[in-house]
């Protein structure tokens, strides 16, 4: 007598009658009356489906309800057979939940005790209350990707390591990218409930925008938000208030100091990128320069001087690091190299 693998590994010998419970039970679901010989005579057609499956006498319990579904299609139950992998599916998210509900201690000791390969997935989170509520949230996000999102075989794949899939913790979008110039003219607000900030007027605001608009998105994205033309965009602030290179440097520096602090999930810093044009575009050198909101009398082309102040003042402040040399690990900078580039 051959016997069954159980889905927890456990080895019980065969008993035909569960298989004549299971299809018994397909058929009330369908509120379909069904005389109990013509159940037993699908439950032996299931145990013939399944023979060429049986391997040193063992059997997996899932191959012998794959041969169930098998043998209700071909007897002309398809929709017993649909209400069967209905009842198939209900039941594994009850042994999901359970799981999920007997877990919560070796979750949180997971992660205090350093036992769990998550703890270290990612190098930014720091291990910290945050990021202990990060683990424990992720944990959950993660079973919702694959019981509800992804299908079985790629979440089969994933838990048997066959594959990997990446930032399950998160249930959102990965990278995007905003626009500099919309938060020139906006000023930074639009959140329901939360207060609202005028267009920037001098460089030192909108660095400070610039920080806490990146905290604010990074919250809804697992990945790096990114803002282009830095430079350009920057440029006409130090123009308007005629500021000193010094000065240019603070205000350079409070943004970068600003993006580089742990305010995001997880105590990490926001995953931050900037685009540096270097030279002024020629989609934006004829346009009025905006600070404040409003347009100048100047445009962007008028300010490439105030561009390389900006541009020499990020540079020397990531070459130079934190007060203790540390590099810093944000904004990720990607310079734009044209045909103009100075290479001097």
């Amino acid at each position: 007598m051959y016997q069954v693998i159980k889905r927890d590994g456990k080895v019980v010998d065969f008993d035909i009658s569960k298989i004549s419970a299971v299809i018994t039970k397909a058929f009330e679901a369908q509120q379909m009356p069904i005389h109990p010989n013509v159940i037993d005579f699908l439950a032996l057609k299931v145990t013939a489906d399944f023979a060429s499956k049986i391997e040193n006498d063992l059997i997996a319990v899932e191959s012998i309800q794959d041969s169930v579904e098998s043998v209700l299609v071909q007897a002309g139950y398809a929709d017993v057979a649909k209400a069967f992998i209905l009842y198939r599916k209900q039941r594994e998210k009850l042994r999901n939940m359970k799981s999920t509900i007997l877990d919560y201690k070796e979750t949180v000791n997971n992660y205090v005790n350093v036992s769990d390969w998550r703890v270290k997935e990612n190098s930014t989170v720091t291990y910290s209350v945050g990021g202990l509520i990060l683990s424990n949230s992720g944990a959950i996000t993660a079973n919702y990707w694959l019981s509800e999102i992804y299908d079985q075989e790629i979440a089969d794949a994933h838990r048997n390591a066959d594959i990997h899939l990446h930032d399950l913790s998160m249930l959102t979008g990965y990278c995007a990218g905003w626009s500099l110039k919309q938060l020139i003219q906006e000023g930074l607000g639009g959140i329901p409930g939360k207060i609202t900030s005028s267009p920037a007027g001098h460089l030192s605001t909108l660095c400070n925008q610039m920080v806490n608009f990146l905290g604010i998105m990074q919250n809804e994205w697992a990945g790096a938000q990114a803002f282009s033309s830095f430079d350009t965009y920057l440029a006409p602030f130090v123009k308007v208030d005629n500021l000193s290179y010094k000065e240019v440097k603070q205000c350079i520096q409070s943004f970068v100091y600003g993006v580089n602090t742990p305010s995001r999930w997880g105590t990490q810093a926001p995953f931050s990128n900037i685009t540096l044009d270097w030279t002024v575009p020629n989609d934006l050198k004829d346009l009025p320069a905006i600070v404040g909101g409003r347009e100048m009398d100047f445009t962007y082309g008028d300010c490439k001087a105030e561009m390389d102040m900006v541009n020499k003042a990020f540079i020397e402040i990531m070459i130079e690091g934190d007060a203790n040399g540390r590099g810093f690990q944000y904004p990720i900078p990607t310079y734009s190299i044209t045909r103009d580039f100075d290479w001097s």
